[in-house]
């Protein structure tokens, strides 16, 4: 990428040398090139490099601005099904290059409240949604009074907006009710731990259900482990990579929060947890997120931690070498302080199209419920060492002229339309594959205010979707 950097400036010395109107002497290698065999580099530069290559000269600019290379960045960038499921508007109108756009810099999310047909899960919150199989499943949770449910519900995801949603009941009283649980997508199979019943007891027991996608039983399983994590609840767990599953931090038995981290390798028979131990790790807290973003990486925010303050923070979990490390991300200084979304608890944080992570909801401090949505692109975020020095990547380093006009955001808050749900928190989200729209059931919303009560509570049990939109 260097060298063709370095192509690039001197075709600018030059005006290309070919159709470039000024007939420069000198004649760069790169500029003898045929178009397919210049687009053949181009399909591996980053796009700020695309950017640069085609402000060098007029034939190079038309090259830079093909259909069919935005189209393969497009694909690269975003995902194919994300790509594919995008409105056709931005593709009939302006081409790929403007899809890209649009992609990059969402700005609204639109709102649209489904018809849930006959019976459907009942007013919950902390429970576990997920979406498997081209369904979307429900188990468990905290209902007024404190109580705890032990239900799974499963229903056919939506197609379109206008489809009602028929759920249907598959179990009942088995796992043992319990709410503040991880619940985690492995392949077609679920994989959940831990939890805490309305007795405020925590719980460390595994349980697997094989059955959601079709293919055998739906009910689930005990998994025999060999060793368990301690028992907690309003923990956070997902998929790891390669058969595993991750889980961080939590409130234990005596009440106290936990910082630990621990993996499920479903691969081992017996199926086992192991700790994992890295050099530094985020402080303790419950009532966070963990986002799997591809590959062995994941992403921890927020939450709530020892001294009952709200986080938010941003963390890396890097599980691709042999030793796992917890890797501290901030936005770069290029972003203004207050374009961050503010601490809190209780909220969403789902895998959209890019490797983002769509953030809705939660409570601060006072326990005043959100509403707001942002978007989180760790890919932008500077890695804060133990050093105190910052890797910036890519778009950080390129120069204002040229990088910082299609560089990606590491927080940008995003806009509302249609038929908004009450502010929640400690709900159930969930996207669907093409990672364009994401499923949002349940929750603690505002009500009533009781006496000597600085704020009301209610349960809800609405369906909403929440779509990204140019």
């Amino acid at each position: 990428m260097d060298m063709v950097m370095k192509w690039s400036q001197n075709e600018k010395e030059t005006e290309c040398g070919r159709g470039g109107g000024g007939g420069g002497a000198a004649t760069s290698e790169l500029s003898l090139l045929g178009s397919d065999q210049v687009l053949a580099i181009l399909y591996y530069l980053p796009v700020q490099a695309v950017i640069s290559f085609g402000l060098t000269c007029h034939r190079f600019r038309q090259l830079a601005e093909t259909d069919a290379l935005w189209a393969y960045i497009c694909t690269r960038e975003w995902g194919s099904m994300a790509v594919q499921a995008w409105p056709a508007v931005g593709k009939e109108r302006g081409g790929w290059k403007r899809v890209y756009r649009q992609m990059l810099f969402l700005k609204t999310v639109s709102w649209h409240r489904f018809h849930q047909e006959d019976l459907w899960p009942t007013q919950r919150a902390s429970h576990s949604m997920v979406a498997v199989a081209g369904k979307v499943a429900v188990y468990g949770g905290g209902c007024a009074g404190g109580r705890h449910l032990d239900d799974t519900w499963v229903a056919p995801l939506p197609s379109q907006i206008g489809d009602g949603v028929g759920w249907q009941q598959i179990c009942v009283g088995i796992p043992s009710g319990r709410f503040g649980q991880s619940c985690t997508v492995v392949q077609e199979a679920l994989v959940m731990f831990g939890g805490i019943n309305d007795k405020g007891t925590r719980q460390c027991d595994t349980w697997v259900n094989l059955g959601i996608s079709g293919h055998g039983s739906s009910s689930w399983q005990l998994l025999e482990v060999v060793s368990s994590p301690p028992s907690r609840g309003a923990h956070s767990g997902c998929y790891g990579g390669d058969k595993k599953v991750v889980i961080y931090g939590g409130i234990g038995s005596d009440g106290l929060r936990l910082g630990d981290t621990w993996m499920l390798d479903l691969a081992e028979s017996p199926a086992t947890w192991h700790e994992v131990i890295t050099p530094v790790a985020p402080m303790p807290r419950s009532g966070h997120t963990l986002t799997w973003i591809g590959g062995k990486r994941m992403v921890l925010f927020g939450g709530r931690g020892t001294h009952f303050e709200v986080l938010n923070d941003v963390w890396v979990l890097d599980m691709e070498d042999d030793f796992p490390s917890w890797v501290e991300l901030r936005a770069c200084e290029l972003q203004p302080v207050q374009d961050a979304p503010v601490p809190r608890a209780g909220h969403s944080a789902t895998l959209i199209f890019g490797g983002r992570i769509l953030i809705y909801g939660g409570e601060d401090a006072r326990r005043f419920r959100k509403g707001d949505v942002w978007v989180l692109d760790p890919s932008a975020g500077v890695q804060i060492c133990s050093s105190s020095s910052c890797i910036p990547n890519f778009s950080q380093r390129s120069d204002n002229s040229i990088g910082n006009k299609l560089a990606r955001r590491f927080w940008k808050k995003l806009k509302q339309w249609g038929q908004h749900p009450s502010k929640r928190s400690f709900h159930g989200a969930c996207a669907l594959d093409s990672g364009h729209s994401i499923l949002v059931f349940g929750g603690m919303v505002d009500g009533e205010i009781m006496p000597a009560a600085t704020a009301g509570l209610d349960f809800d049990s609405e369906l909403y979707m929440l779509q990204l939109v140019p």
